[in-house]
Formats: C-alpha cells, structure tokens, sequence
C-alpha cells in the first residue's frame, strides 16, 4: 500500500515547525507552536467525543490481546467504563522489537517529521484530551486542557527538535583521506548511523500523564526507538488517544503501528516491574514515587532509566519590593491543582525576626497570617476555587492532610467542599502549618514530601539557617524547584550558590504571573537531573542522546 503521509508532504507541512522549534532551543525565549486559548479549541465537540467513549471498548488492534481491563473514576464522582485491550507481553514486545529496523533505517530527519505529524493529530484533537485528563487526574478544565494539550505538545515537540539535533550533529557520510608521501594516500569511506537502543517503556504517572509522558514518548521514538506505553491504571484514556493518534500517524506514513504501543494494566498486577526487566527494553521513562523509581535505577539494569521523583521543594523568604505581589504568587503556587503537583512549595524558610518589605519589616506570624489571608482571599468564591483546585484525585493526599494538621500549629485550616459543577469530586483548599526549626525531630517533616495542599512555614533563627536547611534538603531530598525572595545581593549570591552546588532550579522574586511550578518548554529546563529528586531533565541533551548510539561503518576507497 502506498503511504498517504508521503516524505514530501510531511516535509512541505512540518519541516518550518521543526526549524523554528530547532532554533526556539538555541535562543531559549518564549514560543510556542500550540495555542493555549481555550477560544482556539471547539469544546463542545472534546466534551461530545469524551462522552462518546464513555462505556466502550478502545480498540487498538495489537498484537497479543489476551483480555480487557480498566477501571477508571473520575476524581469528579462517576466511572469512565472504558475497557481497553490487554496485551500478552510476549507477543506483543517482540513485534514491537520487529519494527524497529525500517524506523531506524527511515533516518533522522523522516522520524521527526512523523513525530510532528503525530503533535498535530494530537493537537486537533485537544478539547477533547482536556476531558480525558481531567477526568483522570481531576485537574479542573483550563488546567487539564493548557497542561495535558499545548503545553504537553510543546515539550514533545522540543523533545523531536533535540532529537534532530543530537541525531545530526555529525555528517551522514564523510571521506577520509591520509597522506603517505610518495605513496598513495590512504582513504576511507565512512557512514555514521544513529542506532536506537531498543524498545522504549514509559510508565505514566496519574496527575500529568501526557505533559510528563510526552517527553520521553517522542525523545524515544524520534531516535528510533519503539515505545511501550504504560498507563496508571487510574490514567489510562489520555495515553490511549495519544497511543492510537501515533499508531495511525505511522501507519498512514507506512510504518508499522506498533512502534507505538499500548500496555493497559489489571489491578494490582503492577506490570512496569516485569515490563520494565525484559531484554528487549532498552529505556524507561518514570515519574511518580522515589521508592518506585529508586528501584527501576536498581533492577532496570539493562536499560537507561529516566526518572523523576518526588522531592522537598523549598522556598526562602529574606526581603522583598513587593510584599503584596509574594503573598499573592505564593497563595497560587500553593493552591495549584490542590498541590498535587511535582513543583508545588512545601516548606517555607522564614527567619523568626521576619523579613524586610516595601512596607515595612514584617515579622514572622505577620508573614504567616498575611500569607493565610492571600490564600483564602484567592480561594474565596468556591466556583472560582474549583477550577484552580480541581478534585483530589487520590485517597492519600487526604490521609496526609490530616496526618500533617498534626505535626504543628495550623495556621490555615484546609476546607473541603463540594465542586460547584460535580458535586461527587471531593475539593480541598491547602493546609498551612507552623513549624520551629529549632524543634527536636522536626527533621523528620521537613525532609519528606507532603504531596498535596500541604504547606510548612518554618521559623528558622536567620537566612544563613535558612541557607543551611535548604542545602541539606536539597542535598539529602532533592527538589525541582527552588523559589528565594530577596533585595540583598549577598543573600542572592550565598542563594545561587548553593542550588548552584547541588544542581537545582532556582527562581527568585517571582511576584507577578509566573509561578515557580510552572515553567516553559524551549526556555525551562524541568529538573536538572542532579539532585535525588530525579536523574533527568526535561528536556536537555542528555535526555535525548543517551537514547541512541553512533556506529560507523568505514569502508575502503
């Protein structure tokens, strides 16, 4: 059959993205080739074909199929009742593994011109990846439709340009000629062929299943590798639709469909241990717990593990010339999608004398109070709060609320309520609790992650404490972002150096409409790899060209 996505077609639609996305990675400001305007996406037709879905079975027509399994919940209060098809791995991964060497041998440039193609299907089909992710993850809708839809997009497509990038930086084919005097010169000719590891697994994570599946997904397959896909059980329908986009995607661009591939899990089968062993997986891409994720660093032996793991994310407050723009950054940050974010705050560093401010000093139960007061100012109207908030999507981050109000003084009680629109999701406003770093055993709270709403201010005797925590946090725990506020140059100095020293992401004085849990494919770097809160980041080189090798072949001239 002759492919309807031709090489010249994929070229003449995809080939400006790629070199504006090329050159967007050189020059780190802002672009983005996917609109985050709700106004750009027909919602209604997202919302009919999410209900579309409802109760059937996804069909992907694999190889191996052995059963059907799912049993997704909306976080929002009603079952999804979607089945999708379980795969016998013994069938499945060596087909997989049989379509690697056409994929391999289509080159650089066609693979990412694929994977652009691939976005685009994905990016028409948005309004309706906004329903499965949030009624998956229980983000609320412009969440679930910015996060799991462009923003998603755009980290994938930065993963395809680093790609090409790392996949070109030498030529294809060179000569090599030596002089030897009066004899003939000795020559050679050379290829040099980047050649994928093998096949690829991405275990997906429940809260941003395709903004932190995305990356990996399309650095494997661009360098040539097929991709297993293996959804939270909780999550499978956002990596479903992106599974049967790419497997269509290939095959109209004459490539077997099961480089992309779907393993949807029963109940406590826990596949990505036993998926995650095989010799013939050759990466794994990981986000969620550090125990998990320090076990696939143990056993995935065979394969380059990728993962990203939970740390203590810390802020330092010292000084500020905005006292009222910290307050209401900060009540954001910590109100985000209920703090079920890998980014969120959690310990906040501030000297017991207080701080110093365009007001005024400030002293620490002013800095406190006021915080307490930004955050329920924001979440004031429950409509409002709701979409900030989104569902609480898992039973842990309430047993972790309630065993974090006992761990000090509450200064901000968390309310539950009832969402607006889905009175089943269960909605929580975060939870702020004093703690004295001068306390016997406070250690114990302070270095581990409280995942959820769950917010510590910390008394410490100054900022050179504080300095001394966070390096300690850093250093023991990891995080991925660092958050400092200060007008002193030397704070500044002393604060850079230390995430400097333990390879962290740092962001100071951020008081206006950037947050310290966001950040920006093309110009952000997600996690530096360097510290235990993870060994890569999204998406630098290293996360790209440690998915292939080169291997020449030389031959006499």
């Amino acid at each position: 059959m002759t492919p309807s996505l031709t090489r010249s077609l994929l070229t003449e639609r995809h080939r400006p993205t790629l070199e504006r996305a090329t050159s967007a990675l050189r020059d780190r400001g802002h672009w983005s080739a996917y609109s985050e305007s709700p106004r750009d996406y027909d919602q209604a037709a997202g919302a009919a074909a999410f209900a579309a879905l409802r109760g059937t079975r996804f069909e992907l027509d694999q190889p191996g199929a052995d059963g059907w399994v799912g049993d997704e919940v909306s976080p929002y209060g009603f079952p999804l009742g979607i089945r999708y098809p379980h795969q016998n791995a013994d069938v499945l991964v060596p087909a997989m593994r049989a379509a690697l060497p056409a994929w391999r041998d289509a080159g650089p440039e066609l693979r990412a011109l694929v994977c652009v193609e691939i976005l685009a299907r994905l990016g028409e089909r948005t309004a309706e990846l906004a329903h499965a992710v949030m009624h998956t993850t229980g983000q609320g809708y412009p969440m679930a439709l910015q996060a799991g839809g462009p923003h998603a997009l755009d980290r994938g497509l930065e993963a395809v340009a680093t790609a090409l990038a790392e996949q070109s930086r030498h030529p294809a084919r060179t000569e090599w000629t030596k002089p030897r005097g009066r004899h003939e010169p000795l020559r050679l000719a050379s290829t040099f062929t980047p050649v994928p590891r093998g096949v690829a697994l991405l275990v997906g994570c429940r809260t941003f299943p395709t903004w932190n599946g995305y990356p990996g997904l399309f650095a494997s397959l661009a360098t040539g590798n097929p991709v297993l896909v293996k959804p939270h059980p909780r999550a499978v329908l956002p990596l479903a639709l992106t599974v049967a986009t790419a497997r269509q995607v290939l095959a109209e661009a004459g490539f077997d469909p099961q480089l992309v591939s779907l393993a949807a899990e029963r109940d406590d089968e826990y596949a990505a241990r036993t998926l995650a062993t095989r010799d013939e997986v050759r990466i794994v891409d990981y986000t969620g717990s550090s125990a998990f994720g320090d076990w696939l660093e143990e056993n995935a032996r065979q394969a380059r593990v990728f993962t990203e793991k939970s740390g203590v994310n810390t802020v330092l407050l010292d000084s500020t010339d905005d006292y009222r723009g910290l307050l209401a950054n900060l009540a954001f940050s910590l109100s985000l999608y209920s703090g079920q974010m890998c980014t969120t705050p959690q310990n906040l560093l501030i000297p017991r004398a207080g701080i110093g401010t365009d007001e005024g000093p400030k002293g620490f139960d002013e800095v406190v109070a006021d915080l307490a007061a930004a955050v329920d100012k924001l979440l004031g109207d429950d409509r409002r709060a709701a979409g900030l908030l989104g569902a609480v999507a898992e039973p842990g981050v309430l047993s972790r609320l309630a065993a974090a109000a006992e761990t000090g003084e509450v200064a901000l009680a968390s309310r539950e309520f009832a969402h607006p629109e889905h009175p089943d999701g269960r909605v929580v406003t975060p939870l702020l609790v004093r703690l004295d770093a001068r306390t016997p055993g406070v250690e114990r709270t302070l270095l581990a992650e409280w995942f959820g709403p769950v917010g510590f201010a910390v008394a410490v005797d100054s900022t050179a404490d504080a300095l001394v925590l966070l390096r300690r946090t850093l250093r023991e725990r990891g995080a991925l972002t660092v958050l400092g506020h200060t007008t002193a140059a030397p704070v500044e100095e002393a604060l850079v150096g230390v995430c400097l020293d333990e390879r962290a992401q740092l962001s100071l004085n951020l008081t206006g409409g950037t947050y310290v849990n966001q950040t920006a494919a093309f110009a952000d770097y997600h996690g530096t790899g360097g510290n235990p809160a993870g060994n890569a980041a999204l998406v630098d080189g290293a996360f790209v060209a440690s998915r292939f090798h080169w291997a020449q072949t030389r031959r006499s001239v």
